[in-house]
C-alpha cells in the first residue's frame, strides 16, 4: 500500500522559504516520478514540479522556475519542494504524487496522493 505523507506547510510572509517534505512508503520508487501539485480555493489542481526518482531528473512549471526546487533522497525515500521568495499568489494546498513511469504535468496521470499541506503567505 502507497502511502504518501506531506508536511513542512505554514504560514509565511511574502519573501519567505518553507521546504515541503513527502514521506513515501509502501513500494520502492526506482520506476515511479514524483510530483508537487498546488490547488488554491475555487481552482483546479496545478502542476508545480515533478522528479524522475532514479535519474533526478526535474521539471517545473514555468511560473515557478527559479524559485522551487524539487529533490529526493533515497535514503530517506522522501522527496522535497524547496519553496523561496513566497508570494501571495503561492497560496494553495500542496499535494505530493507518484506515478509509475516519466514525468507527467497532468494531474491525472498520477495514480497516488498524499493529503496535502496548507501553504498560507501573508503580504
Amino acid at each position: 500500500q502507497v502511502q504518501l505523507v506531506e508536511s513542512g506547510g505554514g504560514l509565511v510572509q511574502a519573501g519567505g522559504s518553507l521546504r515541503l517534505s513527502c514521506a513515501a512508503s509502501g513500494r520502492t520508487f526506482s520506476g515511479y516520478s514524483m510530483g508537487w501539485f498546488r490547488q488554491a480555493p475555487g481552482k483546479e489542481r496545478e502542476f508545480v514540479a515533478a522528479i524522475i526518482w532514479s535519474t533526478d531528473t526535474s521539471y517545473y512549471a514555468d511560473d515557478v522556475k527559479g524559485r522551487f526546487t524539487i529533490s529526493r533522497d533515497n535514503a530517506k525515500n522522501t522527496v522535497y519542494l524547496q519553496i523561496n521568495s513566497l508570494k501571495p499568489e503561492d497560496t494553495a494546498a500542496y499535494y505530493c504524487s507518484a506515478r509509475s513511469g516519466g514525468i507527467s504535468s497532468n494531474w491525472y496521470g498520477y495514480h497516488y496522493w498524499g493529503q496535502g499541506t496548507q501553504v498560507t503567505v501573508s503580504s
